[in-house]
């Protein structure tokens, strides 16, 4: 498992649990190296662990832009 560092934390980049987005993968990211707690997420594209999920799942990098599209859409999310 990789680790990556974040304000003073090691934390650990699950490369086998992943998302495709548009400009590179989003990987798992835990706090602890035996996945019990969870952090977030890491994007591939730009190596940052800035990432944000909105009410559909959707998956964007805070730095880079890189996105996942939804799971489902419905016309009532617009």
């Amino acid at each position: 498992m990789r680790t990556v560092a974040s304000d003073d934390e090691t934390l650990y980049v699950a490369e086998d649990e992943g998302q495709r987005g548009q400009e590179g993968t989003f990987y798992v990211v835990y706090r602890t190296e035996d996945r019990e707690r969870r952090y977030g997420y890491f994007c591939s594209n730009c190596e940052s662990v800035d990432v944000a999920m909105d009410s559909m799942r959707r998956i964007k990098c805070n730095v880079c832009g890189n996105f996942t599209k939804p799971d489902e859409w419905d016309s009532a999310h617009e």
